[in-house]
């Protein structure tokens, strides 16, 4: 039976990363604008607050006192709910995402994880398929050619995508056996040969690459910023929305890249381990070698998926100023004619492998 105090704990452990989350997608808006300064020699926002690091308070002020503008003829009840439809599952998907190891004290056992779904990875991808409905729906609802045009486009996307993706997840579910988020991350705390980590971009190279490329598609990144192309659809599917419902979608984006970077770092790049952690200890005078005290390992190891999950959250930024936007045709042959095939590939060579016992 679960003791008011674990409940209480949780409930603040909701709190913190929800309002971890918001921060985050905050300052990415800012990171997005420096980063892009600094590739295109400019200076980027540097007048509110020290740095520019106010910005974000700036913007989220901008966005509250703008009008809030509802077409004539587009449907006012879908209209509204489509960006809520966005960033709510955008949110929600993190849940299930494990940032670090179980912390055991006296008489309970504390998860560093708000829900270990014991079909963890089904959750993020049944929640995800959720997002694309806003999408879809805020374009149609606004009456708009190029907003449905965009809502049409991010549709035919996230079909071509999803199912390379998934293809690309069953190879890592086949080599550790489990579909619960921390297990996987567990499980690559293993070592081949005594000192190489079983980090998933090890065990699957291929299916890294057909992850990582879907899910730029899916969160509509450049370059595969179809759905919101400004020089082809002005905005797309977010063309007549603004003030705060136009703040929403542009945080639902921002929520599901740090989602995608921490799903990155938990399927492929060992989640909250760090190799050789434990191995670690500290030398005191006639008491010999003493391990790490396990609050520290613990303060270690969230680190580590930080610092895992900022470098995916840069290379994001730093991949869409850096390639041009694809074509349509370009977009969907990727999809369904390279990436879905090579997914399948990654699947038969994987069984083949275990079979023959080396992964």
């Amino acid at each position: 039976m679960v003791d008011h105090v674990t409940v209480l704990i949780y409930a603040l452990m909701c709190v913190v990363v929800f309002a971890v989350l918001l921060t985050t997608v905050a300052f990415l808006t800012l990171a997005e604008r420096r980063i892009s300064a600094f590739m295109q020699d400019r200076l980027g926002p540097n007048r509110v607050g020290p740095w520019g690091l106010l910005q974000p308070v700036a913007d989220g002020i901008k966005f509250i006192m703008k009008e809030d503008i509802v077409p004539r003829e587009a449907n006012r009840l879908l209209y509204i709910v489509a960006p809520l439809m966005t960033i709510v599952p955008a949110l929600l998907t993190f849940a299930v995402v494990p940032f670090g190891h179980d912390l055991f004290l006296p008489g309970r056992v504390i998860n560093f994880q708000i829900a270990n779904f014991n079909v963890g990875i089904l959750y993020i991808f049944a929640i995800a398929a959720m997002g694309i409905f806003g999408i879809i729906i805020g374009g149609w609802a606004s009456n708009n050619k190029y907003s449905l045009l965009g809502g049409l486009r991010s549709a035919s996307q996230f079909i071509s995508y999803e199912i390379a993706m998934s293809l690309a997840v069953i190879g890592v579910l086949m080599v550790y056996g489990s579909l619960r988020l921390n297990n996987i991350a567990q499980y690559q705390g293993s070592l081949w040969f005594g000192f190489l980590p079983k980090w998933g971009i090890l065990v699957q190279p291929l299916g890294f690459i057909i992850f990582i490329v879907s899910v730029y598609a899916e969160t509509n990144r450049v370059p595969f910023d179809l759905p919101e192309a400004e020089a082809e659809l002005v905005g797309g599917y977010h063309t007549e929305y603004s003030s705060m419902k136009f703040a929403f979608f542009f945080m639902g984006e921002y929520a599901n890249m740090i989602t995608a970077s921490a799903l990155l770092a938990t399927l492929y790049f060992g989640g909250w381990q760090v190799p050789y952690l434990h191995n670690i200890g500290f030398i005191f005078p006639g008491m010999g070698m003493l391990a790490m005290p396990q609050w520290l390992v613990a303060i270690i190891e969230v680190l580590s998926f930080a610092v895992k999950v900022g470098f995916f959250l840069f290379l994001f930024l730093w991949v869409r100023w850096t390639l041009p936007r694809f074509r349509f045709d370009q977009l969907t042959d990727l999809g369904w004619k390279v990436l879905i095939p090579l997914a399948l590939l990654n699947v038969v060579i994987t069984a083949v492998l275990i079979v023959l016992r080396v992964l």
